[in-house]
């Protein structure tokens, strides 16, 4: 009776799930003696492709029933041609917890060319040591790569050497070469130019020299062209200018050099353009205004030289950082920067700009640092005490000497950081008259003042009266 309670129906019915699932699983794993399996072919060369890498210590007995069955390799992607698998994804290096990490003898072996579906090919800090064990791309059999491969990367493999080999540009399917942080030196090959399909191109932060070629002008799929943090020199070749589908163009930290050519205007999809910490010349171009759906223009650190006047800036209206720091700028800031509604950074740090600042920069209703120290900027600051406790010391005044605040602004976090604040005008005495001794006469022979007792606020008393009388007797009769 006991056990008659016991199996209630809740019990019978989570049993008889029970033994189907079991029964199921069963017939699941008989059914997998029946899967597709990897060709054999495909299976030693990819075995001998990842002891190439991770050493020979690894021989794949605990797959099963294969790499592409129910025990994958991390970092290894299959799928089925004619019944068969095949490798389509090989990821080298500790991507995840249990990825493939290489050894210290890494090696590229011939086999990796004979994987017959690859379209992707990564290697993730795999060649670590440019000193001990350093490790060069192949430079030969790409070409039997050609018809499939659609995704070449090396990322932060600072112990691969050489040069960027002439043969990668049989890869004509490639839609992604991405060479980021590695030890790779030599010259871009020209052959790079033939990847017609390339849309991301990012061969950053490596030791790369010599000129960027003119063929890559020819890849007009690019959205993403990356050159920053080598060695390259020379001008900008006009060709870029057929980057049209193009996005982002970070070419910052080389040695480039020249003026900005005027092609530059067909880039009309530019978002971002980082040519900062070059040496670009020739002033602002006009093309710079004509990128309508630029939100990021970063010069910095170029002798570019010139003025802002010379752009509308109202045009470029999707602006969000604008970086024209230490450029050798001259003459005032146009109050058509005001009109940037989406700006959040203002850099015109460390050039010579003079005048006035507009009141209407501090009105930017998404600015959030204005950086205007280390020029010669004259004048009141007209900005609200609200603004500069919103801003701290992201707004830079410093290091301009003509420039102060109005004397009242409280509390004392509330004034611009390095500014001093304006001297008040001295008003004489007598009722009718109208002449005022403001800071600039005060100021214009401190010898002189400090010989009649009133240097450093120490007038006072009779010395008051008597310098006071000399000095408006210097400044009546012209003496």
């Amino acid at each position: 009776m006991l056990a008659m309670k016991f199996f209630s129906s809740k019990n019978v019915v989570g049993l008889v799930l029970f033994m189907v699932c079991l029964n199921g699983w069963c017939f699941g794993e008989s059914e997998m003696d029946n899967m597709a399996s990897m060709e054999k072919a495909e299976q030693e060369a990819l075995y001998s492709i990842i002891q190439g890498f991770v050493g020979s210590w690894w021989n794949g007995s605990d797959l099963y029933p294969d790499p592409c069955g129910w025990t994958p390799i991390q970092g290894v992607s299959c799928d089925l041609f004619d019944g068969l698998w095949y490798v389509t994804a090989l990821n080298i290096g500790p991507v995840h917890e249990n990825s493939l990490v290489c050894s210290a003898n890494v090696e590229f072996r011939p086999q990796l060319f004979e994987l017959k579906h690859l379209k992707t090919l990564s290697f993730f800090n795999c060649f670590v040591s440019h000193h001990k064990h350093p490790v060069s791309i192949p430079t030969s059999n790409w070409e039997k790569l050609a018809g499939r491969l659609e995704s070449l990367e090396f990322r932060s493999n600072p112990g691969l050497i050489g040069q960027v080999p002439a043969s990668l540009g049989s890869l004509v399917k490639l839609q992604s070469l991405v060479f980021l942080e590695n030890g790779l030196t030599g010259q871009l090959p020209s052959d790079i130019g033939n990847l017609v399909n390339l849309e991301r191109l990012v061969l950053a932060e490596n030791r790369l020299t010599g000129r960027i070629p003119d063929s890559f002008g020819g890849l007009n799929q690019l959205l993403i062209l990356d050159l920053s943090r080598n060695s390259l020199s020379g001008p900008l070749p006009c060709t870029l200018g057929s980057l049209t589908s193009l996005l982002k163009l970070d070419l910052s930290n080389n040695l480039l050099e020249g003026k900005l050519p005027s092609e530059i205007a067909n880039m009309k999809n530019l978002t971002l353009l980082d040519l900062s910490n070059n040496k670009f010349s020739g002033g602002l171009v006009e093309s710079l205004q004509k990128l309508y759906s630029l939100e990021q223009m970063v010069l910095s650190n170029n002798p570019i030289g010139g003025d802002l006047m010379s752009l509308e800036w109202e045009k470029v209206k999707k602006l969000a950082i604008l970086d024209l720091s230490n450029t050798g700028l001259i003459g005032e800031i146009p109050e058509s920067i005001s009109a940037l509604k989406r700006l959040r950074f203002l850099g015109l740090s460390d050039n010579n700009l003079s005048g006035n600042l507009s009141p209407k920069l501090a009105k930017l209703p998404c600015v959030g640092a204005l950086y205007l120290n280390g020029n010669n900027l004259t004048g009141e600051l007209k900005f609200s005490e609200w603004f500069y406790g919103k801003m701290g010391r992201r707004f830079g005044a410093w290091d301009n000497p003509n420039l102060c605040y109005p004397i009242g602004l409280s509390p004392a976090s509330h004034v611009p950081y390095g500014v001093k604040p304006c001297q008040t005008k001295l008003k004489l005495l007598e009722p009718n008259s109208d002449v005022h001794l403001d800071d600039a006469i005060l100021n214009q022979n401190p010898h002189f003042m400090a010989s009649l007792g009133c240097y450093c606020n120490a007038i006072n008393g009779f010395w008051w009266l008597f310098s006071l009388e000399l000095l408006l007797m210097f400044h009546f009769f012209g003496v």
